[in-house]
This record gives C-alpha cells, structure tokens and sequence, in this order.
C-alpha cells in the first residue's frame, strides 16, 4: 500500500504526514516511502509544515536537514525552538534526479532546464557538460509540473521520478546526479516525544545550546562528550538572525540517550559553559546511518 495526497478535509489527521513542496517532491517521496501508510499532505514552507504538526492538522512532519552534496538543507535552528515539537526520528532518502520532459521529446530538444537550486547543484557537472541553460525553481515537483503545463519539447525539469509518473512527462536521463550516494537526511517531527528504551541500539539525541561569553567556552562544554566516549554525529553553529551582536548557537546530535551515565555527565558539563540548553528530541537512528 502506498501513500496518497491529502486533498481534502475528510482525510484524517492522525493518519497525515506534512512536508514542504508540492506532489511529487522528493519530500513527498520520503514521506511515502517511511511512512507508507500515511497520508502526505503539501505545504508551502517550512514554517506551514510546523504550524501544520502544532495546530494538528497532521501527526507528523518531515523536514529535510542536510545533503551529502551540497551540505544544509534546511534552517531548522530558527523553527524547532519557536514551537513545543521534538524530533522523533530520521530518515535517509536517497536522491535520484531524472530529466524530463513533456511526451515526445529527445534528449537532443531540450535546451533549458528548470529546478530547485539544490537539484541544480547536485547535477550541476552533468548538466555543465550537456551545455543546458538552467533557471532556479521553489521546487523541484513545482518545475516538473511547469515543464508538463508548457508541452515546449525545449524545456525540461529535474525531479523524482515520482514527479515524472504524477505529471506526465517523459524520462530523458535517469541518475542525473553527479554522485551515486547522493542522499538527503530528513527528520521527523511530532508534538509528542517518543522515549526510546536506554538499551536501545543507536539511539540519538539532539540539543540545541548557546554557550557563555567566556574564552574557550565550546572547547570546554564539549569536553565532558569526549572524556565519557559519547560519539558526536553533528555540530553547527549559527548566529540568530545573522544579527552580530546575537550570541552564536550550536544544533548538535549524538549518539545516546540522556539516561546513560556517560551522556547525563556529559550534558551535565554542556550545562555549566552554557546560557542555556534546549533537548530537541531523544530518537531511533535511521539503520542506514550506521549500516
């Protein structure tokens, strides 16, 4: 059984899932292959994908964080802490871009080529050497719909290859990415927690810290992750706002659970170089990060 669009008010909340795009992102195909039994339902931003999960209107959000290739994703830093959700787990997508075009074209037709920046970066040496002209897209199933509206032969779209079934259009190349392990990571979010078992096998935690203005404070809040031999998968930093005066912040995730020993002396000694430290969200791994 697979996922479907919510497409109107009878669908049922609980049984929905919210991403940011249009039918056919590679989003939506996330959605659809982790939750195959769910109902998918498009949102404008990221912003709408967390009003959505806060007012209800969907059980679950997803929310795409970095790529393999072309790095962050997906400012979350400045949304999760506005809102009482938590991150309940991750999921790896790999990404396939195809190009395609409407019914009836050959690869040889096309001259322009439209996309989300991200898709446009990660196939940018391919789309070099076919000496495409590219323009910008919000989406990349927002291009592919485009593309099908037009019917000009000369025009195409990189997208899924779900885009390509939804619309209509013909498949000109498969694997258009430059790299074959191009994969986007992708977290979900809910309003209420989950509490995964402390024995469970690579659980992650998440926490987003701002430490004090004292010198080499970071250095020394992290000191506790490597005496006690807590792995850490990510740290980033960034200002709120981009305003100068702002203190910087760190979005960081490890593996283990805040119940174990070695982790609560840990964040114990984050606490104490800190102005403040907010836990996102205590959750499984995605087996493929560890695989």
């Amino acid at each position: 059984m697979s996922s479907t669009t919510a497409k109107n008010n009878s669908v049922d909340p609980e049984n929905t899932i919210a991403f940011m795009g249009v039918e056919g992102a590679n989003a939506d195909l996330a959605c659809r292959q982790s939750q195959p039994y769910m109902m998918t339902l498009p949102c404008p931003s990221f912003e709408d994908v967390f009003e959505a999960v806060e007012s209800g209107k969907a059980k679950l959000g997803m929310i795409p964080i970095e790529n393999s290739q072309a790095g962050r994703v997906a400012e979350i830093h400045n949304l999760m802490p506005r809102t009482s959700l938590h991150i309940i787990g991750e999921y790896f997508q790999p990404i396939e871009h195809c190009l395609m075009a409407p019914k009836g074209a050959k690869i040889e037709d096309v001259r322009e080529v439209y996309s989300h920046p991200q898709a446009l970066m990660q196939c940018r040496e391919n789309l070099r050497k076919m000496e495409l002209k590219t323009h910008t897209y919000s989406n990349t199933a927002q291009a592919a719909a485009d593309v099908a509206s037009w019917d000009d032969k000369t025009k195409a779209a990189i997208a899924s290859p779900l885009a390509a079934t939804l619309y209509g259009l013909e498949v000109l190349r498969e694997h258009l990415q430059d790299a074959d392990n191009n994969t986007t990571v992708f977290i979900v979010i809910a309003r209420e927690p989950v509490e995964p078992k402390t024995n469970e096998k690579h659980i992650l935690t998440t926490v987003l810290f701002t430490i004090r203005n004292i010198p080499a404070a970071l250095y020394k809040s992290l000191g506790g992750f490597a005496t006690g031999g807590v792995n850490v998968l990510k740290l980033e930093s960034y200002i709120p706002g981009g305003a100068k005066n702002e203190a910087a912040q760190f979005f960081l995730t490890f593996e283990g659970h805040p119940h174990q020993k070695n982790v609560q002396n840990a964040l114990e000694e984050l606490s104490f170089y800190c102005k403040r430290v907010s836990v996102l969200g205590v959750y499984p791994a995605d087996p493929k990060r560890f695989s």
